[in-house]
């Protein structure tokens, strides 16, 4: 077991190797490809990183070249991706983040960055693609007396960060809870083809690996002590329309259960993260559906108020995204939830096989959608980067229904959520099963594209853009060269390029062009 302090370090092998973050950091050199833990602000290192920065900025001071590629589990937090992009030390990012520095460089291309399916990662690095791993830099909870690395509020890549990379440093981080040791399950048996084994895995909390972390002290370089805490967001109290946006999905589960289609007890959940996600776990902690499972990437405070209330019995995951509350509940109530949790690397939490196995239920969030049922998760007016796809295409793609839920307009009201055709596409119809909004629920199975986009318009498309959508609709079907999906191209495109433009679509005041006439084309792209 682990302790608290200098007791973190249990192997006298890594005591040997404890020094200051400055000194851990001259190990990094320019062009490195480094590698990361960090998972939507869990687990991820919080001191080399803000020393790397300092190394980074005094080498520019002399005029010298000095840039990284930082490759991680998700998001991290600003001590990482913020301190170093400010530092103009990151030459590429992936797999994903929402750091505004992060955001704002990328944007702009100063900052290349590969936006991955969170499950593809770990074996795109194994075969090579992003060039060899010359460092691992993890965060752990502590070392035991045997050499076993205690993982820490996330798992991710790290895994195949210890073992693919030269050399290694650890950040050994007493503020993590001890009673994490156990939490995890390590799966050493993943393999690339044609050695390949299936990922025995049918139930969500099925333990396949073991609860550490292994890596041979050789490559150790450094290990630095730390004391600070991960970095939290604090949610917004549900408000009226994602109180709506849960009602539909409980309805809908509901109407599922009494088809037969769906147990009383459900399928296990996966759930992205963020307000409205938050709000549906609420609505599920007051439906009639228990006890539930979740088999999903993180861990927020919507399922942590699951567990403790019994309506959840039982969470897997591969990291902790928590509100500062969530944070304390958590960490004052530990023994309560450890044993109904388990943490896993992300290549097994959001493990395609998985994911269909055991038929989640997908529920995440998106930027925008189209009449068709296509998919924005990741891009505003279809070129600037948000954060990324995340998980959310593993579980999409795989899942026995991938939801996909939003308000039905942003910016105040000046914008729809809902467009002729989507600006950047991350799941393609095939794959979307149900849209949600506030306005209502369009379940688009079993439906041709035309028939889809009557559901979507009238059930899910806010009642100020309603005529505009029906309009564009009516006349892609007379004006169209095709009537499987029927588009006319410069109009759908124009929706965007107006937004870009005048940065709303409202159509009081304009006139709605109906088919035949002339007026101006309705606009643009949400966000």
């Amino acid at each position: 077991m682990i302790g608290e302090g200098a007791e973190r370090i249990g192997d006298r092998r890594f005591a040997a190797k404890v020094m200051s973050a400055d000194d851990a950091a001259s190990f990094i050199e320019d062009g490195a490809h480094v590698g990361m833990s960090g998972f939507t602000g869990s687990g991820h290192p919080k001191a080399v990183p803000e020393a790397l920065a300092r190394r980074i900025g005094e080498a520019h001071g002399r005029g010298d070249r000095f840039t990284v590629g930082i490759w991680t589990g998700a998001s991290t937090g600003p001590e990482l991706d913020g301190a170093l992009a400010a530092a103009d030390g990151i030459d590429l990012r992936m797999p994903y983040q929402s750091d505004p520095v992060s955001r704002a460089k990328i944007n702009a291309g100063e900052i290349d960055y590969l936006d991955l399916h969170l499950s593809h990662v770990a074996q795109a690095v194994w075969e090579g693609f992003f060039g060899h791993l010359d460092l691992a830099l993890v965060e752990v909870a502590g070392i035991t007396a045997d050499g076993e690395l205690v993982p820490s509020s996330s798992v991710g890549n790290n895994k195949t960060w210890l073992d693919l990379a030269d050399r290694v440093i650890l950040e050994v981080n007493g503020w993590q809870p001890a009673e994490l040791e156990g939490m995890h399950d390590i799966y050493y048996g993943t393999a690339l083809p044609p050695h390949r084994r299936p990922v025995p895995i049918v139930g969500p909390m099925d333990r396949i690996g073991v609860p550490y972390l292994r890596c041979p002290p050789e490559k150790v370089v450094a290990v630095v002590p730390t004391h600070a805490p991960d970095r939290t967001t604090a949610f917004r109290p549900a408000d009226e329309r994602s109180a709506q946006i849960a009602g539909h999905v409980v309805e809908f589960l509901a109407h599922e259960v009494k088809r037969g289609r769906l147990p009383p007890t459900l399928l296990p959940l996966q759930s992205g993260v963020g307000n409205v996600a938050n709000a549906v776990l609420a609505g599920l902690d007051e439906g009639p559906f228990r006890p539930l499972t979740a088999y999903t990437e993180v861990l927020q405070d919507g399922m942590l108020a699951l567990l403790r209330s019994g309506t959840l019995a039982s969470a897997s995951a591969t990291a902790f995204s928590l509100s500062p509350e969530g944070l304390a509940e958590l960490r004052s109530d530990m023994h309560r939830y450890r044993d109904r949790i388990v943490l896993r690397p992300q290549e097994i939490s959001n493990h395609p096989e998985v994911v269909r196995r055991l038929g989640c239920i997908a529920m995440n969030g998106m930027i925008e959608a189209d009449i068709y049922g296509n998919v924005n998760s990741t891009h505003v007016a279809g070129s600037s980067i948000e954060n990324g796809i995340g998980g959310s295409g593993d579980f999409a793609r795989n899942a026995f229904i991938a939801m996909f839920l939003t308000t039905s307009t942003a910016k105040g009201g000046a914008v729809s959520r809902i467009v002729p055709m989507v600006s950047h596409v991350d799941h393609t119809e095939h794959d979307v099963h149900v849209l949600v909004t506030e306005q209502g629920l369009a379940d688009l199975r079993g439906l041709a594209p035309r028939s889809r986009a009557r559901q979507v318009i009238d059930h899910c498309a806010h009642p100020d853009f309603r005529d505009a959508l029906e309009d564009y609709f009516e006349r892609a079907l007379a004006g169209a060269p095709g009537k499987h999906t029927p588009h006319l191209l410069d109009e759908a495109l124009s929706w965007h390029v107006r937004y870009q433009r005048t940065g709303t679509m409202r159509p009081e005041g304009a006139e709605v062009r109906r088919a035949g006439g002339a007026g101006p084309s309705p606009s643009p792209s949400p966000t």
